[in-house]
This record gives structure tokens, C-alpha cells and sequence, in this order.
């Protein structure tokens, strides 16, 4: 399972993957376990109020493929009523939330794929990476920002990266404290997700919005009653076991990561197994990005150089994920969390 890390903006003639550093989110199946990624630009990471405030409404739901008519931004906002936080109608006409703090930055949430699509910081630049081909057409995933794999992590028994990408999120709650707004989203099983992963489960998607910093939390739980399985320049690697995917994703090479940093010379796709629980990414534009996570355990970092020839340049992949298998039993939860902040 991973959430995907964030596609990070990035300067360099050398670019990560969709993001200067793509975060993901996501669950993996089986041996492939599931990860937060972020796509941030390669050197890429409005007011608020002070009142505290909270409320938690009935969910809106929409069935796939239905996002176009079945939530609606003014729908949400007669439900919210929440300061710091406001639906908006955002490409394709598909609905999002956009959360901005008293200290002037903002972030932008797609139901479609719970998908963070933007993250500025109090001093207006977005950090976050979505390709300039990205589909906003309820049908597609939002390629780039912070996705959610799961219940699968890369390719598997079901399409690539899970369903959760590709189904509208429900909301639940918002809350403004101290002029910080957060929203918890949820997803739920339905026959949809039967149809290629047969568990019951329930995933809430809690983001909360600083001034200069964007903490994400995800908590997975079986409702089932059956366990299920499911499989989930950087610095900060250095020791970690390592899975290189290039040449031969299949087989992955195992080594010892031996830099003190590790750039992006060209294409890019290695498992860092074991990784610390805060990472640091210089973009390249001035800026060093903290990831920080709980629970995650391991760490990717992907970058498709020409393979995507066309933006490659702008961005790079740090993610965060639980390659390992992870088993919950009967009304168990898994929860893992990602921080990150900018300098």
C-alpha cells in the first residue's frame, strides 16, 4: 500500500518522475503492498480565519463515473459550512476542495481519486506536480499530486495501482482549528471494488493545512469477517536495502544503497526497503522538502526520464509505502501518516 508521496516540482535538466516528488497514497495487494506517493516539481513543493470551528455532515457519495452531476460544489458547501474550506468546481467540471490557512497557503483536494492536486506555501509556490496531459474526466486517475495505490501497489491481479485512484471519495468532516482547516474523506467497498478485490473495508483520508506544512493520514479497516492481505536529490537512504526495477521490473536487483544522496541521473524506479521515517529533497529551485511518515517503513523513487519525455524534467517521485504484506484481522485498522514541510 503506499500513498503516493508527492510529484515534486523541480528545476534540474534531470527530473523525477510526474512530481519533483510524487507522494502517494495507496494500499498494495498481496506482495505488493501499498504506498503515499507525492509527485513534486523538480523545484515546485490565502487567508484563513482564526475562529476554531468544526462539522461533521452526512456523506456525499457518487457512484463512479456519475462525478460530473452527482456532487456538485455548491451541493458540498450548503453541507461544509466550514471556514478555511470551500468546494469548487475544478477541471472537467469534476468537484474539489480547496483548504486555505490563516498563514496563506492552500491546497486543492479532488474527490475524483481523493487526489491532492496542489499545495502552496504561505509564500504562494506550489510544490506539487500534475503532468500537462493529466485527464480530469471521472474516468481516468489525476496523474500527479498525491494519489492514493490501493489495494494495490503497481501491477497485480487488478488494474495498475488499485481502484482507489479511480472511484469519487466521499466527505465526512472538516474542522478549522486555529485557523488550520482539515477534512477526513472516506471510501468504502461496493461492487465496484467486489468485482476485483472481494473484502469489505473502509478507508478515511484525513488532510490537515499549516502555514508551511501538509499533513496527510490514512487509515485503512476491514469491516470484513475475514482477514485480508493487502501488500502497500533525496537524503536519508543511505544503508537501506534497495530493489532496483530498471532494467527488469520483474526482477528487481537487491543491493545496499551506498549514497549519502541519491539523484536522478536518468530514468529512475527503486524499493528502498526499511527507510527512516523523515527523508529531505532538494529540488533544485531553492527549496529542501521534508518527508516525513509514520508507519510507512519503506520509501520509492521513481523518475520515467524519457519515457515521458515531454515533462520529465519537472519532476520527481519520493514516496512513501508498506511493501511488506500487511494482515488485518477481522475489524483491525492499519493507519499511516506523511508530513511534509518546506525551507
Amino acid at each position: 500500500m503506499a500513498i503516493a508521496a508527492a510529484s515534486l516540482l523541480s528545476s534540474s535538466t534531470q527530473c523525477p518522475r510526474e512530481r519533483i516528488s510524487f507522494l502517494k497514497t495507496g494500499w498494495a495487494l498481496g506482495n505488493q503492498g501499498f504506498s503515499d506517493h507525492n509527485c513534486m516539481k523538480r523545484s515546485h513543493l490565502h487567508p484563513s480565519v482564526r475562529r476554531n470551528s468544526s462539522r461533521v455532515y452526512p456523506r456525499l457519495q457518487a457512484t463512479l463515473n456519475t462525478v460530473n452531476t452527482a456532487i456538485t460544489a455548491d451541493k458540498l458547501n450548503q453541507e461544509i459550512g466550514c471556514l478555511g474550506v470551500k468546494a469548487e468546481e475544478g477541471e472537467g467540471k469534476l468537484a474539489k476542495l480547496v483548504l486555505k490557512s490563516i498563514g496563506g497557503s492552500e491546497v486543492e483536494i479532488y474527490l475524483f481519486g481523493g487526489c491532492i492536486s496542489s499545495w502552496k506555501t504561505s509564500k504562494g509556490k506550489d510544490l506539487l506536480f500534475v503532468r500537462p496531459d493529466a485527464v480530469f474526466n471521472g474516468q481516468k486517475p489525476i496523474s500527479g499530486g498525491i494519489p492514493h495505490c490501493f489495494p494495490q501497489f503497481g501491477p497485480g491481479p487488478m488494474q495498475q495501482h488499485g481502484f482507489a485512484r479511480n472511484m469519487t471519495w466521499s466527505v465526512v468532516s472538516s474542522a478549522n482549528s486555529e485557523g488550520n482547516p482539515m477534512v477526513t474523506l472516506e471510501l468504502k467497498d461496493d461492487s465496484y471494488t467486489h468485482s476485483m478485490w472481494d473484502f469489505n473495508f473502509l478507508a478515511t483520508y484525513k488532510v490537515t493545512l499549516e502555514s508551511d506544512r501538509l499533513s496527510t493520514q490514512l487509515v485503512v479497516k476491514n469491516t470484513d469477517d475475514k482477514a485480508s492481505v493487502t501488500g502497500a536529490s533525496v537524503k536519508g537512504l543511505k544503508g537501506c536495502k534497495t530493489l532496483n526495477k530498471f532494467p527488469d521490473p520483474l526482477n528487481p536487483i537487491e543491493s545496499l544503497e551506498e549514497r549519502e544522496i541519491v539523484n536522478f541521473p536518468g530514468f529512475v524506479d527503486c524499493v528502498y526497503l526499511g527507510a527512516p521515517e523523515k527523508l529531505l529533497l532538494e529540488n533544485g529551485l531553492g527549496d529542501t522538502i521534508s518527508v516525513e511518515n509514520k508507519n510507512w517503513e519503506d520509501a520509492v523513487l521513481w523518475n520515467p526520464h524519457k519515457q515521458m519525455e515531454a515533462c520529465y524534467k519537472d519532476f520527481v517521485c519520493v514516496e512513501n509505502a508498506k511493501i511488506g504484506k500487511v494482515e488485518l484481522q477481522p475489524g483491525q485498522t492499519w493507519t499511516g501518516e506523511q508530513y511534509l514541510s518546506a525551507s
